[in-house]
């Protein structure tokens, strides 16, 4: 298998991992498509690291990876203030308030 097709393969299993991670917890998460892929490979990274090293298998599965990349997205939530069922509130910039807006 070339390079080139591994990553791009990484890349969509990535993001296959990432959105099922994203649905499993309740509520709407800020992040692109591009931040819900890393978020997917990284657990599956970290799934394939555990299995190989806890259980001496040779792949992490799917399942795992899901577990994994569920636990990333949630601690992405507490950094940023959110709760297990509740993400944070969105802050909006100083630039977005003119003079005559509603707080």
């Amino acid at each position: 298998m070339s390079l080139i097709l591994y990553i791009i393969l990484a890349a969509i299993t990535g993001l296959f991992v990432g959105a099922l991670a994203r649905l499993l917890l309740p509520g709407r998460d800020p992040m692109g498509l591009f931040a819900t892929m890393l978020v997917g490979m990284a657990g599956s990274l970290i799934a394939g690291l555990v299995a190989y090293y806890a259980l001496g298998r040779s792949g992490g599965g799917l399942l795992l990876s899901v577990v994994f990349s569920v636990l990333i997205v949630y601690a992405i939530r507490r950094s940023r203030g959110g709760t297990l069922t509740r993400p944070a509130p969105r802050h909006r910039g100083s630039l977005d308030r003119g003079p005559y807006s509603r707080r």
